[in-house]
């Protein structure tokens, strides 16, 4: 499968409690933190739900 980077780029403070979960799941929560994982459909689905936090990079 296509892996992809993900790099949080904004913080969490004042965000909804589902966003803050969501970051937590994917292995985020210090801005500029980046994590490499398989592009499932479930990432997909969370990389969606907070797309204004992170930035995604294919490899």
């Amino acid at each position: 499968m296509a892996q992809v980077t993900i790099t949080q780029v904004k913080s969490i403070i004042d965000r909804p409690k589902s966003q803050k979960l969501t970051i937590q799941a994917l292995g985020l929560g210090k801005i500029n933190k980046s994590v490499t994982v398989e592009k499932t459909p479930q990432i997909a689905g969370m990389i969606n739900k907070v797309h204004n936090l992170v930035e995604v990079k294919d490899i």
